[in-house]
């Protein structure tokens, strides 16, 4: 499954330390599961989350689900033997918080030395260090394992001293910067979790809101987020109706070595045509997973 067009709806944090939590994980319908170091363990538990993390990735029992690992930041005394240990897990990724700049990106780089090609490496952008340089952090995915960010709010919000409001105004431009260098440099995106896991309608606000923006998909702090999350990030059926008519007016003779056409009366770019392929192409996966 290419990881580029591959569902990346919602993705479910899980303390590694709770084995009956990963152990549903298992049966959910999240489209990535992150095993947690971080945030979610006590310091005097982080070597035993390593631990079961690399436990419970060697069990496998994940289906179709990305598996990602969230290691402890670099500058901690965890964070470089997460990453070393992680290399060879056979997780699919390694989530590193507090990603400030490219040099961080190396750091990651040169310390997942030993793990197979496949891994990838997904930064956590949530530092106010890392907001000017957005775009050269980005562009790393050139020539590292760098494919995904996911947007750390709440981390954001603490370092700024701003507010996090249900609009998450303070917050607007950083998230308009931060899909924009993504998009620039082919790397997938995923906005931050919202807090009010018990209030879905204060969830699906926010999750419209990551749609409108262009996020892939959210991350998640509570199972029931997982269906509603779902929903907004799915292709609706008049999307998906409109790129299957643009994929099929390309292809028509007369669209032959045209850059633009018209579409129902619409003016149509062959850009157009390629973001409804990627598009046709997550709802099949979509529909295969649940089928």
């Amino acid at each position: 499954m290419s990881t580029q067009n591959r569902p990346r709806r919602s993705a479910l944090y899980f303390p590694a330390t709770n084995a009956k939590a990963i152990a549903k994980a298992r049966s959910l319908p999240a489209d990535i599961v992150i095993l947690d170091l971080e945030d979610s363990v006590a310091p005097e538990l982080k070597v035993e989350a390593r631990a079961a993390a690399l436990a419970a990735v060697k069990e496998g029992g994940f289906g179709n689900r990305e598996v990602a690992i969230r290691a402890n930041a670099l500058d901690t005394e965890w964070g470089l033997d997460d990453l070393a240990a992680i290399a060879t897990s056979g997780a699919d990724a390694v989530l590193v918080p507090k990603i400030s700049s490219p040099q961080d990106i190396e750091t990651c780089q040169a310390t997942l030395a030993a793990a197979p090609q496949a891994m990838q490496l997904w930064a956590m952008i949530e530092t106010c260090r890392c907001i000017p340089q957005l775009d050269a952090i980005a562009a790393m995915a050139a020539t590292t394992r760098l494919s995904l960010w996911v947007m750390g709010v709440n981390d954001l919000a603490k370092e700024m001293r701003a507010r996090l409001t249900p609009e998450r105004t303070p917050f607007l431009p950083v998230l308009t910067l931060a899909v924009a260098a993504a998009r620039a440099h082919g790397v997938a995106i995923l906005d931050g979790v919202c807090n009010e896991f018990r209030d879905v309608e204060a969830f699906r606000a926010e999750a419209a809101q990551g749609v409108l923006f262009g996020f892939d998909g959210k991350s998640l702090i509570h199972p029931d987020q997982i269906v509603p999350c779902n929903e907004a990030f799915s292709p609706g059926e008049e999307e998906l109706r409109w790129a299957r008519v643009v994929i099929e007016a390309f292809q028509q003779p007369e669209a032959r070595g045209k850059g633009a056409i018209k579409v129902e009366g619409k003016m149509v770019e062959l850009l157009h045509m390629h973001q409804a392929k990627q598009l046709v192409a997550v709802a099949d996966m979509i529909a295969a997973s649940n089928g």
